[in-house]
């Protein structure tokens, strides 16, 4: 008998669930909370949105902002001390990945102690963890719901990935009328790691029914609604469908964890400053490639969600029909198509594979994958 973990937090999702803010962290017993965020999302003015519904529930606020693109381990120290100098009792991380994951490793600091690299890897979190609500501002990341932490060690220019159920977050808040501020960079990227998401998890080794029906739901929705949200900020509909393909893909890879596109793209994101989705829409095409051999089923199945008719068709080749429909996705909403094109050095990428191939994420590759296939990989996206 196979037995199958799911983890996730309570969903509250709708347009205008932002206002729920405060009720929830009165239920969770806080009385004076620390928002994590950033630069953006204070322009955009949905941090004063959620400051004024706790203000209204009776909280004490405290805010930090001192967040950057992929959030650094003396980002999170120096929340931590302001957590800690405020005695806040609960955290609420609200913004894209770089916010929700700075507030997660915040909140491992204020508890556990020590320093963030302690805890890189696998179920290194030995302490409870305060009350957390998460609120993505973005369709992409999913860490609203995931069981994952990437923070930047800087001093060896590298992503340390946290995976413990303790980051679960308690309530996750998912509003669709926050996507309308974000530009159409910034929706295209976000949502191919939408994409890249759910077709990791579904071809992850550690995928489960329980995982493949929301990264199939999450891979079907993006092939449909990526390019109508990244045409328009107005278009409701799509920022509607583009949320909750984001909260299924963060369901479906939180439990069934990702591959080698997420490997490589942490190292490159630990040395520079670029947006995580747009990495991995360089990378996803190639690693799909090489990961095709290990199940053409899921493969012709991933083809199938993405529009292809398959019928009739080997897997091996509605496989390969798949992957040129993702690359005709991703020209059209202009999406980067070369590293090199991005201004990384091709003379960093034996040490860039020397540090993917002990990323968290490449256990789950479908694909056993050598130092050599993995330089090659980045090679070619170069």
């Amino acid at each position: 008998m196979n037995i199958h973990k799911f983890v996730m937090p309570e969903v509250i999702f709708g347009a205008g669930s932002l206002k729920q803010v405060g009720e929830s962290c009165i239920r969770l017993g806080a009385t004076n909370v620390f928002i994590v965020s950033d630069s953006g999302v204070i322009e955009t003015g949905w941090l004063e949105v959620v400051m004024d519904d706790c203000k209204k529930a009776g909280l004490k606020v405290h805010t930090f902002s001192d967040i950057t693109v992929n959030p650094k381990d003396h980002e999170v120290e120096k929340g931590c001390q302001l957590y800690v100098e405020k005695e806040c009792d609960a955290i609420i991380g609200i913004g894209g990945g770089s916010a929700m994951d700075a507030a997660k490793a915040i909140a491992i600091l204020s508890t556990n102690g020590g320093e963030i690299e302690d805890y890189e890897g696998v179920d290194k979190i030995n302490r409870p963890l305060p009350p957390l609500i998460m609120i993505p501002t973005t369709a992409g990341s999913g860490s609203e719901v995931s069981q994952f932490s990437v923070i930047v060690h800087t001093k060896w220019k590298k992503k340390m990935t946290i995976v413990s159920k303790s980051l679960v977050p308690d309530i996750a808040i998912v509003d669709p009328d926050t996507l309308a501020t974000k530009s159409a960079l910034l929706t295209a990227a976000t949502g191919i790691d939408v994409l890249t998401h759910g077709i990791e998890a579904y071809v992850s080794l550690a995928a489960t029914p329980l995982t493949d029906v929301h990264a199939q739901n999450a891979i079907k929705l993006v092939a449909n609604y990526l390019r109508p949200s990244v045409a328009s900020k107005m278009n409701k509909e799509a920022k509607l469908q583009m949320a909750i393909a984001s909260l299924q893909a963060g369901l479906a890879f939180s439990n069934a964890i990702l591959g080698a596109v997420h490997a490589m793209s942490h190292t490159i994101g630990g040395r520079y400053p670029m947006l995580h989705g747009e990495v991995n829409s360089i990378l996803l095409p190639h690693v799909m490639e090489f990961n095709l051999l290990a199940n053409p089923k899921k493969f012709s199945e991933i083809a199938y969600l993405l529009g292809v008719n398959t019928h009739g068709i080997p897997e091996v080749e509605a496989g390969k029909q798949g992957i040129e429909s993702i690359k005709q996705l991703l020209k059209d909403i202009d999406a980067p198509d070369s590293l090199s094109k991005m201004g990384i050095e091709e003379e960093v990428i034996p040490l860039m594979s020397q540090m993917a191939i002990k990323d968290a994420c490449m256990i789950t590759n479908p694909r056993d994958m050598t130092i050599n296939e993995l330089e090659n990989l980045f090679k070619r996206a170069w």
